[in-house]
């Protein structure tokens, strides 16, 4: 594998660097910089400007309205963006619904859907976990039974990231009952405006509310909504799944943490020098280092079988991912020392200054505890581990 980027790439790269830089705004950049809690309104602006861009969907398929950008591509704007400071994109929607309607969706869905996502108009969110189904996803029960040409769905989703900004849900329900639990599991695209549906926060133990409990009683849903045949919902969860777990792998934001950890490092004093001089520190933000520097590697083989859906190997970057992003965060707390313990909660809002200590330090308290979720999200790493042993290693 040739790790060396050709000219054109290197064209690409300068492209993208200088419309970040001209492009986003400054204030939402220090935002991203400073780890204070971000709105609504911060994704969708920036998410605007690359939908006018053409580059909020530029990795899809010219076919689909995309501009077929190559995996090299991709990694480059996405290294280029998180550098600059820009929030991750959110990923529901173009990074993870839209290869299902891709390849499993109707002519009208994939028209009228893939086209608002590329104009940035709708927010969507993801319906997979219930109380009692989390890491065995078969195991759900919102049931959606059939009226004629609509759904009637009943239920209850819970751990629904930013469900109550979003306008669509992609949603597991229960439409027969099988020899197995993964049969009779259908894939409906659901209107979060409908009646019946309510969002109840869940807030974190940092007090943010990033999370929800969804409630689905008798919420119409019409059968035009159905992606790809009813009963196949489980296939298409799992194809679904390798992109969810590749994108949580995150490099370009975590090169962009490393950065940052370095900066703090070299600021903070132990002993009457740089914390970034001490051996035993030193050497723990290397192997950071260069884990990132094998994941980033393993990313592009990964991305580079183009046409492949993501397989087993989702795990492996999904494990690796979490584990790096969760050392980040942990190295921060450790710089800052006893300056991360207080936590103000109107600091990481942005809305006032730290109790003691430099401003950096305010945040890291509740990012770390935040990030301790990495872990379990997308499918918890020890089923992760389990799907490798099975599919990679044969045991």
């Amino acid at each position: 594998m040739d790790l060396s980027y050709t000219a054109d790439e290197q064209a690409f790269r300068d492209e993208v660097r200088a419309f970040a830089r001209a492009s986003l705004p400054p204030e939402l950049a220090r935002k991203v910089f400073d780890h204070r809690r971000l709105a609504r309104s911060d994704y969708v602006c920036w998410q605007d400007i690359l939908a006018k861009k053409g580059w909020l969907t530029g990795h899809w398929p010219r076919a689909f309205g995309g501009l077929g950008w190559t995996p090299v591509q991709l990694h480059i704007f996405d290294e280029e963006t998180a550098a600059a400071g820009a929030p991750r994109l959110v990923p529901f929607g173009i990074n993870m619904v839209a290869p299902v309607l891709m390849a499993f969706g109707g002519e009208w869905q994939q028209q009228h859907y893939l086209g608002r996502m590329r104009e940035n108009k709708d927010w969507w969110c993801q319906g997979y976990s219930e109380p009692g189904a989390g890491s065995d996803l078969a195991s759900l029960k919102t049931r959606a039974e059939a009226h004629g040409d609509h759904f009637i769905v009943n239920g209850h989703k819970t751990w629904t990231t930013l469900a109550q900004h979003a306008d669509m849900i992609f949603c597991l329900v229960r439409t027969s009952t099988g020899a197995r639990k993964q049969e009779g599991i259908s894939f409906l695209l659901i209107d979060m405006h409908s009646p019946g549906v309510t969002v109840r926060p869940l807030i974190m133990i940092d007090e943010e509310h990033e999370i929800n409990d969804v409630y689905f009683d008798n919420v119409k849903v019409p059968v035009a909504n159905l992606v790809g045949e009813e009963g196949k919902g489980w296939t298409y969860a799992k194809y679904l799944l390798g992109f969810e777990r590749t994108n949580i792998a995150g490099v370009g934001a975590s090169k962009r943490e490393l950065a940052t950890l370095k900066t703090i490092a070299a600021q903070e004093q132990r002993g009457g020098q740089s914390l970034a001089r001490d051996p035993h520190f030193a050497a723990r933000l290397a192997q950071v280092e260069i884990d990132l520097m094998a994941l980033e590697t393993t990313v592009m083989r990964v991305l580079s079988q183009r046409g492949k859906t993501p397989g087993p190997e989702a795990s492996i970057l999904k494990i690796r991912g979490s584990e790096i992003q969760q050392a980040l965060t942990e190295l921060m707390m450790e710089a800052v020392g006893p300056y991360a313990l207080p936590f103000v909660p109107e600091a990481i809002a942005g809305e006032g200054t730290a109790a003691v200590g430099p401003d950096y330090a305010s945040p890291l308290a509740a990012r770390y505890f935040a990030w301790r979720k990495t872990t379990i999200y997308g499918g918890s790493n020890e089923i992760q581990r389990n799907i490798i042993a099975q599919a990679v290693l044969g045991l």
